[in-house]
């Protein structure tokens, strides 16, 4: 939210005195004074107007999670256990995932309180590739790649896949790159060939690769360098 609005938001002030606070120089927002009236501002940012607390602030949590098959992408499940489930935090209720995995799906899932760092991370104009480990049932050919690098045509949604980059690995297992996140992707990219995917693992999203020293379940802090990456 623009600071202008977040003031104006509050009973205290009319946008005519938020124009003055500014000019005056008298609001700060994480120890710093700002003018700007479109600077932003978060849920995590502390805001003073002449040293009087007007938010708090909360910090900002961003987790690495390595998710195990077998449970949903989702805060809450009325059937089934979450990945918040393997969380051992405090207010787990302000957390939220930042991209899904499908049910059995395994690998690196990023979890946050912070909205727009997700978005960040899930918006589709960023174009982040996510990369795949997939096994398969049948053998994968050299037409898979030359096929989902022209994109496959999806007639639910009728649209048409970008790029993607395969890596063949061995006769039934590769590294898939994609840059998007439609509803079981990789799956019906691989049915396209008739070719029913038998594991899939997300390893990295963008530049942040998933900790091998995570067993599935387990999770730790992202560090201020890899929060940096989106």
């Amino acid at each position: 939210m623009r600071l202008d609005r977040f003031l104006s938001n509050l009973p205290q002030f009319n946008r005519k005195q938020v124009r003055l606070l500014l000019i005056e120089k008298r609001v700060q927002v994480d120890g710093h004074i700002v003018c700007d009236p479109h600077h932003e501002v978060r849920a995590f940012s502390r805001i003073e107007c002449d040293g009087q607390c007007l938010q708090v602030g909360k910090p900002a949590r961003y987790f690495m999670l390595h998710k195990p098959p077998g449970c949903v992408s989702a805060t809450h499940d009325p059937q089934h256990p979450t990945v918040l489930d393997w969380l051992n935090e405090p207010d787990k209720g302000d957390l939220h995932i930042a991209g899904r995995l499908d049910f059995n799906t395994s690998g690196l899932m990023l979890i946050t309180n912070d909205g727009h760092w997700s978005r960040q991370v899930t918006q589709p104009e960023t174009k982040l590739p996510k990369v795949y480990y997939v096994e398969t049932e049948h053998v994968i050919t050299d037409a898979y790649a030359v096929t989902f690098n022209h994109g496959i045509y999806f007639a639910y949604e009728d649209l048409t896949t970008q790029p993607a980059h395969l890596h063949v690995l061995g006769p039934r297992c590769a590294r898939l790159s994609i840059v998007e996140g439609r509803y079981h992707q990789v799956k019906r990219m691989f049915g396209h060939f008739n070719n029913k995917v038998l594991r899939l693992h997300r390893e990295r999203i963008g530049s942040l690769v998933l900790d091998e020293r995570l067993a599935p379940g387990q999770y730790r802090a992202l560090t201020a360098q890899e929060i940096e990456l989106f």
